[in-house]
């Protein structure tokens, strides 16, 4: 085993174009961009699903949705024959501890029920808002300090954007104890730690210091023409006949209000009828800042406890967020790159790539794989990751890692009325193809002319044949991926 600790922090919802090292406008964050500078920010790296369970079991587990059917938020179990990457760490040796958010089952109104994860210290906190009673790590951090997080919450819980409670019992605050505490507790020894924050997950209601310090004036636009408003009337002219349809979105008919609010839960899990997009935005990068500070204080204390230079470090985001590109916000079942395009870099002490940006196709599910590797471990062949460790090491090139990546939707977020969405992407560095299974539609987009996704040529005469080869493509890719069962040992 080499002599190396980790520790993985994912943020949540948060979108690709929030990095300021990468030349992103609007956006501030300072220590990210110091970790960037110590390791690789990987410049096209896309989520295996733009929902935040089936992504999660994938970037833990190695495996594509397809193969580990996890698909849907808000499953009353998490499969007992899946293996994570903290058991595979645990197992290995190395002390595991867990802070903040795992999301591999349900949580709305309940406790999450733990999978066999391997976490020999486990924090606790799907969301910081109080929908549970008891084994909520963050709420009882804030008991001990004196403050009732429901009264803390309450005035905010109906506030889609502005300014939310100050930042000194904020979850980032708490996380950034929890991990202080662990790596200082634990510098004798290598250990794994998965830091997993809420934000910038909707509702976006940043400390007043935070938000103060964006003037929506200064927000990047969406991506956003009127020809956006008439391709997403697509989506509601399907066959009616259809056994499926495709799961409503909240759309927005211009820059400020939206409908087809019919996401099941509380007010603050829907987003707003109206609203305004720069403002919004606003509170989006201000939610970033507090992630973008946690990173901070990790660093810190890595360095002040001597553990830095030997201590691989991660940070990435599950999926992102559409904030008004294309008309429509959060999430849901589109494959835009501003919902499957996300942030990753990843810095390994002694790395010669240290500083540098990695422009090759990358998906999350890699991520495992990797650390694994780093670590002198033995990868699962049934693991279907393609590590990243020869990149990081500068012995293979940091422009070229794999031919395309995919990303799925199966059934993953609950709608009133809807009888469940299957849909899928493939993205070979120029053209996406998305299909929309069982409604007789897709999205074909060629990243070279249109990168913003505005011109859809899935109907086009002139692009019959390219449509038609990666159809092909997209088939033959997701059943190699969907997973070849136990490992064959004779010829039968």
């Amino acid at each position: 085993m080499r002599n190396f600790s980790i520790v993985w922090i994912c943020s949540d919802q948060q979108r690709w174009d929030t990095l300021q090292c990468l030349g992103f406008k609007g956006t501030q964050t300072p220590n990210i961009d110091r970790l960037a500078a110590r390791g690789t920010a990987f410049a096209r790296a896309y989520c295996q699903s733009p929902i935040c369970t089936p992504s999660r079991t994938s970037f833990l587990t190695g495996l594509y949705p397809i193969a580990h059917q996890v698909h849907q938020n808000g499953a009353g179990t998490f499969p007992s024959h899946l293996v994570l990457l903290p058991k595979l760490m645990a197992n290995a040796g190395y002390y595991t501890g867990h802070i903040g958010k795992l999301h591999l089952s349900a949580t709305r109104g309940m406790i999450e029920k733990r999978p066999d994860d391997g976490f020999a210290e486990f924090y606790w906190s799907p969301e910081p808002f109080p929908e549970w009673s008891g084994n909520h790590d963050y709420h009882a951090w804030m008991w001990s300090k004196g403050v009732n997080p429901e009264a803390y919450f309450k005035p905010y819980l109906d506030q889609h954007y502005g300014p939310g409670p100050a930042a000194e019992y904020r979850q980032a605050r708490w996380a950034g104890d929890r991990a202080e505490r662990f790596i200082k507790m634990h510098s004798d020894r290598s250990w794994y730690l998965g830091v997993n924050i809420d934000a910038p997950h909707p509702p976006l209601n940043p400390p007043p210091d935070y938000l103060r310090r964006f003037n929506p004036n200064d927000m990047p636009d969406p991506a956003f023409k009127p020809i956006d408003l008439e391709h997403q009337k697509k989506f509601e002219r399907v066959d009616q006949q259809a056994k499926f349809a495709v799961d409503p979105w909240h759309a927005a008919t211009d820059a400020g209000e939206a409908h087809n609010d019919e996401l099941a839960g509380p007010t603050h899990e829907a987003p707003p009828t109206k609203f305004n997009i720069w403002e919004m935005r606003a509170a989006y990068h201000a939610e970033v800042a507090q992630v973008d500070d946690l990173v901070g204080r990790i660093i810190d204390t890595l360095t002040e406890t001597g553990q830095l230079d030997r201590t691989i470090i991660v940070f990435m985001s599950d999926h992102g967020d559409m904030m008004g590109d294309h008309g429509l916000l959060y999430k849901g079942c589109r494959f835009y790159e501003g919902v499957v395009h996300v942030p990753l870099v990843i810095s390994v002490p002694g790395s010669p790539a240290q500083g540098s940006v990695s422009n090759a196709l990358v998906e999350l599910v890699d991520i495992a794989p990797t650390l694994l590797s780093l670590s002198g471990l033995e990868v699962p062949k049934a693991m279907q990751g393609l590590s990243l460790d020869q990149m990081l090491l500068g012995n293979t090139s940091l422009d070229c890692h794999k031919p395309y990546v995919v990303s799925e939707y199966h059934n993953s977020l609950r709608f009133r009325g809807s009888r469940g969405s299957r849909a899928s992407m493939y993205y070979d560095g120029r053209h996406k193809l998305n299909v929309y299974h069982d409604v007789g539609i897709g999205e074909l987009f060629d990243h070279k002319e249109d990168p913003n996704e505005h011109y859809d040529v899935w109907d086009s005469h002139h692009h019959r044949g390219l449509k038609y080869d990666l159809l092909g493509r997209s088939f033959s890719a997701m059943m190699l991926r969907s997973g070849s069962g136990p490992e064959r040992i004779e010829d039968y």
